[in-house]
Protein backbone atom coordinates (compact mmCIF):
# COMPACT_ATOMS: atom_id res chain seq x y z
CA UNK A 1 0.00 0.00 0.00
CA UNK A 2 1.42 3.76 -0.70
CA UNK A 3 1.68 6.68 1.24
CA UNK A 4 -1.84 7.23 3.00
CA UNK A 5 -3.39 10.82 3.35
CA UNK A 6 -5.67 12.53 5.28
CA UNK A 7 -8.32 14.85 3.49
CA UNK A 8 -9.04 18.08 5.59
CA UNK A 9 -11.73 19.19 2.95
CA UNK A 10 -12.16 21.50 0.07
CA UNK A 11 -11.19 25.25 0.24
CA UNK A 12 -12.05 27.87 -2.75
CA UNK A 13 -9.23 29.77 -3.30
CA UNK A 14 -8.71 33.04 -6.18
CA UNK A 15 -7.19 30.56 -8.36
CA UNK A 16 -10.51 27.60 -7.80
CA UNK A 17 -10.87 24.99 -6.10
CA UNK A 18 -8.34 23.24 -3.62
CA UNK A 19 -7.96 19.41 -2.03
CA UNK A 20 -6.05 20.07 1.67
CA UNK A 21 -4.24 17.50 3.65
CA UNK A 22 -3.42 16.91 6.74
CA UNK A 23 0.38 18.14 6.92
CA UNK A 24 -0.33 21.02 4.97
CA UNK A 25 -0.33 19.41 0.93
CA UNK A 26 -2.82 21.04 -1.57
CA UNK A 27 -4.22 19.62 -4.84
CA UNK A 28 -5.43 22.47 -6.93
CA UNK A 29 -8.17 20.89 -8.95
CA UNK A 30 -9.51 22.40 -12.48
CA UNK A 31 -11.50 20.72 -14.69
CA UNK A 32 -10.67 18.43 -16.81
CA UNK A 33 -8.14 16.61 -13.40
CA UNK A 34 -8.65 12.93 -12.97
CA UNK A 35 -9.77 12.85 -9.34
CA UNK A 36 -8.38 9.02 -8.14
CA UNK A 37 -8.11 7.72 -4.42
CA UNK A 38 -8.52 4.41 -2.60
CA UNK A 39 -9.70 3.68 0.88
CA UNK A 40 -7.52 1.07 2.57
CA UNK A 41 -9.32 -2.46 3.63
CA UNK A 42 -9.85 -2.40 7.38
CA UNK A 43 -9.75 1.80 7.73
CA UNK A 44 -11.58 3.28 10.03
CA UNK A 45 -12.79 6.88 9.89
CA UNK A 46 -11.94 9.08 12.70
CA UNK A 47 -12.85 12.53 14.52
CA UNK A 48 -11.00 15.36 13.22
CA UNK A 49 -11.20 17.15 16.03
CA UNK A 50 -12.30 20.91 16.83
CA UNK A 51 -10.98 24.25 16.77
CA UNK A 52 -7.95 22.80 15.25
CA UNK A 53 -7.14 19.99 18.32
CA UNK A 54 -7.25 16.56 17.70
CA UNK A 55 -9.94 14.62 19.54
CA UNK A 56 -8.69 13.23 22.92
CA UNK A 57 -9.89 9.68 22.01
CA UNK A 58 -9.63 9.72 18.48
CA UNK A 59 -13.42 8.51 17.83
CA UNK A 60 -14.84 6.51 15.40
CA UNK A 61 -17.50 8.65 13.31
CA UNK A 62 -20.40 7.40 11.06
CA UNK A 63 -19.21 7.24 7.22
CA UNK A 64 -22.35 9.73 6.22
CA UNK A 65 -21.45 12.33 8.98
CA UNK A 66 -20.28 15.63 6.51
CA UNK A 67 -18.74 17.25 10.25
CA UNK A 68 -16.50 14.01 10.92
CA UNK A 69 -16.54 15.09 14.44
CA UNK A 70 -17.52 12.80 17.57
CA UNK A 71 -20.33 14.33 20.00
CA UNK A 72 -17.97 16.38 22.33
CA UNK A 73 -15.98 17.73 19.69
CA UNK A 74 -18.81 19.07 17.21
CA UNK A 75 -20.49 20.34 20.71
CA UNK A 76 -16.66 22.11 20.82
CA UNK A 77 -16.76 23.27 17.65
CA UNK A 78 -20.29 25.02 17.22
CA UNK A 79 -19.61 26.55 20.64
CA UNK A 80 -16.88 28.74 19.19
CA UNK A 81 -18.58 29.40 15.68
CA UNK A 82 -20.16 32.61 14.85
CA UNK A 83 -23.81 30.74 14.10
CA UNK A 84 -23.80 29.94 17.14
CA UNK A 85 -23.94 33.88 18.68
CA UNK A 86 -21.89 33.58 21.57
CA UNK A 87 -18.97 35.58 19.87
CA UNK A 88 -20.99 39.03 20.53
CA UNK A 89 -17.77 40.99 21.18
CA UNK A 90 -16.06 40.05 17.83
CA UNK A 91 -14.60 43.12 16.93
CA UNK A 92 -14.70 42.37 13.01
CA UNK A 93 -17.17 43.50 10.45
CA UNK A 94 -19.61 41.57 9.20
CA UNK A 95 -21.76 41.75 6.04
CA UNK A 96 -25.54 40.70 5.38
CA UNK A 97 -25.70 38.84 1.86
CA UNK A 98 -28.54 36.86 -0.43
CA UNK A 99 -27.37 33.85 -1.70
CA UNK A 100 -29.36 32.36 -4.44
CA UNK A 101 -28.83 28.22 -5.46
CA UNK A 102 -31.43 27.61 -8.00
CA UNK A 103 -34.92 29.20 -8.07
CA UNK A 104 -36.90 29.85 -5.93
CA UNK A 105 -34.03 28.48 -3.55
CA UNK A 106 -32.63 31.81 -1.60
CA UNK A 107 -31.03 32.24 2.10
CA UNK A 108 -30.02 35.62 3.97
CA UNK A 109 -26.48 34.84 5.77
CA UNK A 110 -23.44 36.75 7.49
CA UNK A 111 -19.81 36.44 7.01
CA UNK A 112 -17.02 38.81 7.77
CA UNK A 113 -15.86 41.49 5.95
CA UNK A 114 -12.17 39.76 6.01
CA UNK A 115 -13.37 36.74 4.25
CA UNK A 116 -14.77 38.44 1.18
CA UNK A 117 -16.64 35.79 -1.45
CA UNK A 118 -15.05 32.57 -0.01
CA UNK A 119 -18.18 31.72 2.12
CA UNK A 120 -20.32 32.41 -0.91
CA UNK A 121 -17.84 29.67 -2.33
CA UNK A 122 -18.04 27.91 0.31
CA UNK A 123 -21.78 26.98 0.41
CA UNK A 124 -22.13 26.50 -3.33
CA UNK A 125 -24.35 29.96 -4.03
CA UNK A 126 -24.94 30.51 -7.87
CA UNK A 127 -25.32 33.79 -7.03
CA UNK A 128 -25.05 36.76 -4.61
CA UNK A 129 -25.64 40.43 -3.46
CA UNK A 130 -24.11 41.90 -0.37
CA UNK A 131 -27.05 44.08 1.60
CA UNK A 132 -24.96 45.52 4.02
CA UNK A 133 -22.96 45.85 6.45
CA UNK A 134 -21.73 47.09 9.95
CA UNK A 135 -20.76 45.33 13.64
CA UNK A 136 -21.74 41.43 14.07
CA UNK A 137 -24.76 41.95 16.71
CA UNK A 138 -26.01 44.90 13.98
CA UNK A 139 -25.76 42.12 11.17
CA UNK A 140 -26.84 39.10 12.99
CA UNK A 141 -30.38 41.33 13.92
CA UNK A 142 -30.41 42.29 10.28
CA UNK A 143 -30.61 38.86 9.22
CA UNK A 144 -33.25 37.76 11.44
CA UNK A 145 -35.23 41.12 10.36
CA UNK A 146 -35.18 40.07 6.64
CA UNK A 147 -35.30 36.30 7.20
CA UNK A 148 -38.86 37.44 8.85
CA UNK A 149 -40.22 39.62 6.59
CA UNK A 150 -38.85 37.83 3.35
CA UNK A 151 -39.56 34.46 4.54
CA UNK A 152 -36.53 32.89 3.28
CA UNK A 153 -34.65 30.68 5.46
CA UNK A 154 -31.02 31.31 6.97
CA UNK A 155 -29.92 27.51 6.05
CA UNK A 156 -30.49 25.42 2.51
CA UNK A 157 -29.92 21.74 3.06
CA UNK A 158 -27.23 21.08 0.34
CA UNK A 159 -29.14 17.97 -0.97
CA UNK A 160 -31.90 20.66 -2.52
CA UNK A 161 -28.94 22.75 -3.89
CA UNK A 162 -27.82 19.73 -5.73
CA UNK A 163 -31.36 18.80 -6.82
CA UNK A 164 -32.00 22.23 -9.18
CA UNK A 165 -28.07 22.62 -10.41
CA UNK A 166 -29.47 20.21 -13.51
CA UNK A 167 -31.74 23.13 -14.08
CA UNK A 168 -30.55 26.38 -13.76
CA UNK A 169 -31.57 28.96 -15.85
CA UNK A 170 -28.95 30.00 -18.79
CA UNK A 171 -28.77 33.57 -18.61
CA UNK A 172 -27.16 35.21 -15.95
CA UNK A 173 -29.82 37.97 -16.10
CA UNK A 174 -32.07 35.52 -15.33
CA UNK A 175 -30.54 33.90 -12.55
CA UNK A 176 -30.26 37.33 -10.89
CA UNK A 177 -33.65 38.36 -10.97
CA UNK A 178 -34.88 36.82 -7.88
CA UNK A 179 -31.79 38.28 -5.72
CA UNK A 180 -32.50 41.79 -7.37
CA UNK A 181 -36.35 41.35 -6.75
CA UNK A 182 -35.53 40.42 -2.69
CA UNK A 183 -32.64 43.31 -2.52
CA UNK A 184 -35.47 45.63 -3.33
CA UNK A 185 -38.03 44.37 -0.81
CA UNK A 186 -34.61 44.35 1.94
CA UNK A 187 -33.48 47.98 1.03
CA UNK A 188 -37.46 49.02 1.78
CA UNK A 189 -37.62 47.56 5.15
CA UNK A 190 -37.92 49.80 8.03
CA UNK A 191 -36.16 48.41 11.76
CA UNK A 192 -32.83 48.00 10.05
CA UNK A 193 -30.21 48.86 13.33
CA UNK A 194 -28.15 52.13 12.20
CA UNK A 195 -24.83 50.93 12.44
CA UNK A 196 -25.23 48.79 9.52
CA UNK A 197 -24.77 50.25 6.19
CA UNK A 198 -27.29 49.15 3.26
CA UNK A 199 -25.58 47.91 0.20
CA UNK A 200 -26.52 48.81 -3.56
CA UNK A 201 -27.58 45.64 -5.49
CA UNK A 202 -24.86 44.46 -7.52
CA UNK A 203 -25.06 40.22 -8.32
CA UNK A 204 -21.90 38.16 -8.40
CA UNK A 205 -22.49 35.21 -10.78
CA UNK A 206 -20.71 31.56 -9.72
CA UNK A 207 -21.81 29.93 -12.59
CA UNK A 208 -18.71 29.71 -14.93
CA UNK A 209 -16.37 29.25 -11.53
CA UNK A 210 -18.21 26.42 -10.85
CA UNK A 211 -18.88 25.15 -13.96
CA UNK A 212 -22.21 24.03 -13.87
CA UNK A 213 -23.72 25.36 -17.55
CA UNK A 214 -21.82 21.97 -18.81
CA UNK A 215 -23.41 19.39 -20.33
CA UNK A 216 -21.66 17.15 -17.99
CA UNK A 217 -22.55 19.08 -14.87
CA UNK A 218 -25.82 19.31 -15.71
CA UNK A 219 -26.39 15.11 -16.09
CA UNK A 220 -24.94 14.24 -12.83
CA UNK A 221 -26.87 11.18 -12.33
CA UNK A 222 -26.70 10.91 -7.89
CA UNK A 223 -24.20 11.77 -5.31
CA UNK A 224 -22.20 9.66 -2.79
CA UNK A 225 -23.59 9.05 0.34
CA UNK A 226 -20.01 7.30 2.16
CA UNK A 227 -16.94 5.93 1.70
CA UNK A 228 -16.40 2.61 2.52
CA UNK A 229 -13.08 0.60 3.39
CA UNK A 230 -12.03 -1.10 0.40
CA UNK A 231 -13.95 1.65 -2.23
CA UNK A 232 -12.26 3.65 -4.65
CA UNK A 233 -13.11 6.38 -6.94
CA UNK A 234 -11.39 7.80 -10.02
CA UNK A 235 -12.81 10.61 -12.09
CA UNK A 236 -12.64 13.46 -14.26
CA UNK A 237 -13.77 16.52 -12.47
CA UNK A 238 -16.37 18.55 -14.84
CA UNK A 239 -17.44 20.68 -11.91
CA UNK A 240 -17.38 21.69 -8.01
CA UNK A 241 -19.69 24.20 -6.11
CA UNK A 242 -19.20 24.45 -2.64
CA UNK A 243 -18.11 21.12 -0.43
CA UNK A 244 -18.90 19.23 -4.05
CA UNK A 245 -16.79 17.69 -6.84
CA UNK A 246 -19.04 16.80 -10.12
CA UNK A 247 -16.95 13.73 -11.04
CA UNK A 248 -17.24 11.56 -14.63
CA UNK A 249 -17.17 8.12 -13.69
CA UNK A 250 -18.39 6.60 -16.46
CA UNK A 251 -20.17 3.27 -16.49
CA UNK A 252 -24.21 3.40 -15.58
CA UNK A 253 -23.52 6.19 -13.07
CA UNK A 254 -22.13 8.49 -15.88
CA UNK A 255 -21.22 11.58 -13.37
CA UNK A 256 -21.89 11.73 -9.74
CA UNK A 257 -21.02 14.24 -7.11
CA UNK A 258 -19.12 13.55 -4.13
CA UNK A 259 -19.32 15.89 -0.86
CA UNK A 260 -15.63 16.06 0.33
CA UNK A 261 -16.63 16.24 3.40
CA UNK A 262 -17.43 12.85 3.32
CA UNK A 263 -13.75 12.59 2.72
CA UNK A 264 -12.97 14.25 6.06
CA UNK A 265 -11.20 11.96 8.78
CA UNK A 266 -10.49 8.50 5.96
CA UNK A 267 -7.09 7.67 5.30
CA UNK A 268 -7.06 7.38 1.48
CA UNK A 269 -3.69 5.92 -0.75
CA UNK A 270 -4.11 8.61 -4.00
CA UNK A 271 -3.80 6.64 -7.34
CA UNK A 272 -1.47 7.39 -10.72
CA UNK A 273 -3.72 7.50 -13.14
CA UNK A 274 -4.18 8.30 -16.86
CA UNK A 275 -6.68 11.17 -18.11
CA UNK A 276 -7.33 8.68 -20.69
CA UNK A 277 -8.33 5.70 -18.68
CA UNK A 278 -11.98 4.84 -18.17
CA UNK A 279 -13.70 5.69 -15.04
CA UNK A 280 -13.99 4.35 -11.74
CA UNK A 281 -16.71 3.98 -8.60
CA UNK A 282 -17.13 1.70 -5.68
CA UNK A 283 -18.52 3.81 -3.38
CA UNK A 284 -22.31 3.52 -1.88
CA UNK A 285 -24.39 6.24 -4.95
CA UNK A 286 -27.51 7.33 -3.90
CA UNK A 287 -29.19 8.10 -7.57
CA UNK A 288 -31.39 11.83 -8.00
CA UNK A 289 -35.23 11.59 -8.68
CA UNK A 290 -35.56 12.69 -12.25
CA UNK A 291 -39.20 14.22 -13.28
CA UNK A 292 -40.61 11.43 -16.05
CA UNK A 293 -40.86 12.37 -19.07
CA UNK A 294 -44.24 12.12 -19.96
CA UNK A 295 -47.52 11.00 -18.48
CA UNK A 296 -47.31 7.78 -19.84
Amino acid sequence: MGRVWKCSGLRWTSGGPVLVWDGGRRSGLSWGKRVAFAVPEGAVRRCVGARGNACPVAAGVPGRSRGARCEECARLDRAHSVAADTLADDPRPYRVYLAWFGPGLVKVGITAVERGPVRLLEQGAVCYTWLGAGPLMAARRTEELLRAALRVPDRIPYADKRAVRAALPGTAAERAAEVEELHARAVALGGWPESLSRKPCRVVDHVERFGLLTPAAAAAAGEVVELVPGGAVSGELVAAAGPDLHLAVGGRHGVVVLDTRLMSGWEVVPRASDSGEPGELGLPVREFAREPDGLF
